[in-house]
């Protein structure tokens, strides 16, 4: 189950700190009189009571910070509140009021908090207003149980090294749990994995070409990225998305938007491969956005890539979704992308 975050606002020594490390009975941030203690947003993972479950508590820089960086620190709250499932808000006034309203706007909870609450009746409000959460699956109605399907999973350089990435881990554990048969195999094995006579077939999405050349046209397909696009966005948005690569022309921009930071590599998927299967239709511009930097206009781009956000949330991806589709903008993910490109979406089943 995707953990609940849980976003902490407020002005300027509002007590937002002290509130978190009371609900984590640790010191998870650094609490000061001085103004503008906290200054880039702090996580902690925990679980929590009265049935609220796995969260990630997000502490905040105040929204009233007037320091030389006020700016940048608010500018990094308000990106932070993209991802938030329920917002906890600290203090009064007009800041604080504004922000209520933005809030309501987004459809994201919110709970008032007062300093001579106790902890215990924070958590009873949080629960009431928790999101209502049914058991999903990453594969959805594509396996039933005894099922046996081949998971293809490239161990290149942009593999970790000594561990599987989350999307595998989570579909690997989630086959198991349905009583399906998962056989494990590279690009390089896959022909003696396919001797097992699977019913579906799993492949990381950048070598589908490569699989689905080695399958019968009649055994489904489907990529981890896919699955993830189904499970924390909106499928139908994506694969509409994908048409605009159809009309991209030279000199159009196209954004590939990565919900984490990391070390590129030169084979890596979003800032070499499919820039490079974009640039055989038109000479387009991409450029990068990582982490909490997504633009706030999105106007000048006539595409968005989203990567398949493994390690985002399901409110970080709709929300993004949703700025893209007011902004006229259409927005795919990369497995979506990466079939389009190798010309095989059609191909591809749909969780």
């Amino acid at each position: 189950m995707e953990p609940l975050h849980i976003i902490f606002f407020g002005p300027v020594n509002s007590g937002k700190s002290t509130l978190v490390n009371a609900l984590c009975g640790q010191e998870v941030s650094l609490v000061s009189p001085v103004p503008g203690t906290t200054t880039d947003p702090v996580r902690k993972r925990i679980e929590l009571p009265l049935g609220i479950g796995p969260a990630v508590l997000v502490d905040t820089a105040g929204l009233d910070d007037t320091s030389r960086l006020g700016p940048e620190r608010r500018r990094r709250t308000q990106a932070v509140m993209d991802e938030a499932d329920i917002a906890v808000v600290l203090g009064d006034g007009e800041t604080v009021e504004e922000l209520l309203v933005t809030l309501g706007k987004a459809g994201i909870p919110a709970v008032r908090y007062h300093r001579d609450e106790s902890i215990d009746t924070l958590l009873q409000n949080v629960a009431a207003v928790l999101p209502r959460r049914q058991e999903s699956f990453l594969t959805g109605a594509l396996v039933r149980s005894g099922d046996k399907v081949v998971l293809v999973m490239p161990q290149d350089s942009e593999a970790p090294k000594g561990r599987l990435i989350l999307p595998q881990v989570q579909v690997i554990r989630e086959l198991l749990d349905r009583g399906c048969v998962p056989c494990c195999c590279t690009p390089e094995t896959l022909e003696t994995a396919l001797e097992c006579a699977p019913t579906l077939v799993i492949t990381d999405s950048q070598v589908f070409s490569r699989v689905n050349a080695a399958l019968p046209a009649d055994l489904p397909l489907t990529s981890f990225s896919v699955l993830l696009a189904a499970a924390k966005g909106d499928i139908r948005v994506f694969v509409e998305g994908a048409a605009a690569i159809d009309g991209l022309r030279d000199g159009d921009r196209v954004l590939i938007a990565e919900a984490c930071t990391h070390v590129p590599d030169t084979e890596d998927i979003g800032r070499v491969k499919i820039p490079n299967l974009l640039r055989k239709r038109a000479d387009v511009r991409v450029e990068i956005a990582a982490g909490n930097d997504f633009p706030e206009d999105l106007s000048p781009y006539a595409l968005i890539i989203h990567c398949g956000a493994c390690v985002a949330n399901k409110a970080l991806v709709r929300s993004r979704t949703r700025k893209a589709l007011l902004a006229g903008v259409p927005i795919t993910n990369y497995g979506i992308a990466l079939a389009k490109l190798q010309g095989m979406l059609e191909r591809v089943v749909l969780p």
